[in-house]
């Protein structure tokens, strides 16, 4: 199985929740990050995932620059690999291990490559041959339900329905936009919410992280109680 995590936006937790994902799909999963910028200040997402959850990841191409990867090589005339060879090699990996979790850069449209191919793109090359399966990390705050909606919709267009949405962070206590947002994500969009990660996830011990992280998931009496807030 291949899971692409994709998000709303930058910043509504896809690698946390990639990493929530990895430990429970278990023992054989491997994480790729196709594109990683920001390599010259921030701490890579695929160290942040080998951290938390304990599993091999794959770093295809790293770009010194916080911008999208079109713009970060163009910016320091580097030529990176296109999205079909993305495809080819996760392809690979796909054969070596049971589950194969992609996440993506930003959004669903960033461009992965200097040819303007994107994670959508990405995505529908690999459903050809392969049982693939796409998340939506969002926010729950005020403005997610314009920015979920559009995700969805593209993903559709290209014939792709997404297999549930992801809640990146969600307060202990969350406010009125919150506690609606919860119930509209899954209406507006009709897509599920298959996981719930309490606010502060990623700073949780490692060790706390991989045995609190199937709570988080559907079918959990964590989620479905909502005591979703993450323990010290």
């Amino acid at each position: 199985m291949i899971t692409v995590v994709t998000g709303t936006d930058t910043g509504v937790g896809k690698t946390v929740a990639t990493a929530a994902l990895a430990v429970r799909a278990g023992p054989g999963t491997i994480v790729v990050k196709p594109a990683q910028t920001g390599g010259g200040t921030d701490e890579p997402d695929c160290a942040v995932v080998q951290c938390l959850a304990a599993c091999p990841t794959a770093e295809f191409v790293r770009l010194d620059d916080p911008l999208a990867p079109d713009t970060a090589a163009r910016l320091r005339g580097v030529d990176i690999p296109p999205v079909h060879a993305h495809a080819a090699r996760i392809r690979e990996l796909a054969a070596r291990h049971a589950s194969v979790i992609v996440e993506g850069s930003g959004g669903l449209l960033v461009h992965l490559d200097t040819c303007g191919g994107t994670l959508a793109d990405l995505a529908t090359d690999l459903t050809g041959d392969h049982d693939v399966e796409v998340l939506v990390v969002t926010r729950v705050g005020l403005g997610t339900l314009n920015h979920t909606e559009l995700t969805v919709n593209e993903l559709r267009s290209r014939g792709i329905e997404p297999a549930g949405l992801v809640l990146g962070a969600v307060p202990e206590r969350p406010g009125l936009a919150e506690q609606c947002n919860l119930t509209d994500l899954p209406r507006v969009t009709g897509v599920p919410v298959v996981a719930a990660l309490p606010e502060g996830a990623g700073a949780l011990a490692p060790a706390r992280f991989r045995a609190q992280a199937r709570s988080w998931f559907a079918g959990s009496p964590d989620l479905h109680g909502g005591r979703i807030a993450a323990g010290g």
